[in-house]
């Protein structure tokens, strides 16, 4: 069997240097909002070139405060519109309907499943107060395009960049194409923990000391407390990890493009739809996702020649129930992208041979 994800394999290549990284945790006798989490948020932040980096509990808290602080900041209020694209996976959306604001789904495009900036301007209202793209797979959005109608209207842009540690658009890192950023790193990732945890990232030092206190229970002063805050801190166990794993984050982004590379290169089947991309530096291949119209019968097949595979997302938002007042709303591109869509494998650690051999079963297929 040919997995889709190896995370033991991926994360034993590292086995001493996390060993000892927990041991020192362990040792120091100090598990919440020490040093270690001090030390990645600072090294996280230079890694994507921000001013601020601010660890917390998992990705969709890292959206979720982000919204959160421009509310107590009085940028934004009770349902006001944010832009986002209709084909993410549902977080994005959870975070928006969670403090109370309005989600406004935004078809992608096609040909690169990233959220379409021409769009984007026929759905902005006097509600409308952000736009939040999502790098979906590991691919940035056009944000030249997106900041410009986002300085037009005077909008806030909050990247989605869950997908997309390391990968650039121009000269910047995801993580610093708006005004703030929310990381996951979930175990899967590109740049993983070994349990859930999350980032947020910008140059707004007043946003980023809001979100800080937001997620210790809203709490500057220890037993005083700013506003009705939660509690969604990264942990020094997963903070010592990430910062193990930091290092060696483009390394293995340079692995999963030389996969990508020869997925692109040669994989030939006229049922296949390749993925498209802007440019080498724009993508860091979190997934690499085909599309067919026979994807079950694909899906089938790969399984049974032993090739493991996972569908991103099976079923868009606006047909879960947790939305039901969506259930009748209509869009196409993303509908098809999600009946489509099937990832194959790909990882820092996947071997030449597998790759071969997912490249040769597909083009029997």
């Amino acid at each position: 069997m040919i997995p889709f994800l190896d995370l033991k394999k991926l994360n034993a290549q590292y086995r001493s240097e996390l060993i000892e990284a927990c041991t020192r945790v362990i040792d120091s006798g100090w598990y919440i909002q020490g040093n270690e989490c001090k030390a990645f948020e600072s090294e996280f932040a230079q890694y994507c070139g921000t001013k601020c980096a601010i660890g917390v509990a998992n990705g969709l808290d890292a959206l979720i405060l982000i919204l959160r602080a421009y509310k107590e900041l009085g940028v934004m209020k009770d349902g006001d519109e944010v832009i986002v694209p209709s084909n993410t996976y549902i977080a994005s959306i959870l975070a928006i309907s969670q403090n109370n604001l309005v989600p406004v789904l935004i078809e992608p495009d096609l040909s690169t499943y990233l959220i379409n900036p021409d769009r984007i301007e026929e759905k902005i209202t006097s509600k409308t107060k952000a736009i939040l793209p999502v790098h979906l797979y590991g691919q940035t959005c056009d944000m030249d395009k997106i900041n410009e109608i986002a300085k037009k209207y005077n909008l806030k842009v909050i990247e989605d960049s869950a997908q997309s540690h390391g990968s650039y658009f121009n000269d910047k890192k995801s993580g610093n194409l708006g005004d703030a950023s929310g990381f996951s790193f979930y175990p899967g990732k590109n740049l993983g923990a070994l349990g859930d945890a999350g980032a947020v990232t910008t140059n707004d030092e007043a946003l980023a000391e809001t979100v800080k206190v937001l997620a210790n229970y809203g709490s500057q002063k220890k037993y005083e407390n700013l506003y009705k805050g939660i509690n969604s801190r990264l942990d020094e166990i997963h903070a010592t990890m990430l910062r193990v794993k930091l290092k060696y984050l483009d390394k293995e982004i340079e692995q999963r493009r030389e996969v990508a590379n020869y997925y692109l290169e040669n994989i030939k089947n006229n049922n296949i739809i390749l993925p498209s991309i802007r440019g080498v530096d724009n993508h860091v291949w979190h997934l690499f996702v085909i599309r067919t119209s026979k994807r079950e019968n694909l899906q089938a097949y790969l399984a049974e020649h032993g090739i493991q595979t996972l569908i991103h997302y099976p079923i868009p938002a606006h047909k879960q129930k947790a939305y039901k007042e969506w259930n009748g709303d209509n869009y196409p591109i993303s509908e098809q992208i999600h009946n489509e869509v099937l990832s194959i494998p790909i990882s820092g650690v996947q071997v030449i041979a597998d790759t071969e051999m997912i490249v040769k079963i597909i083009n029997n297929f």
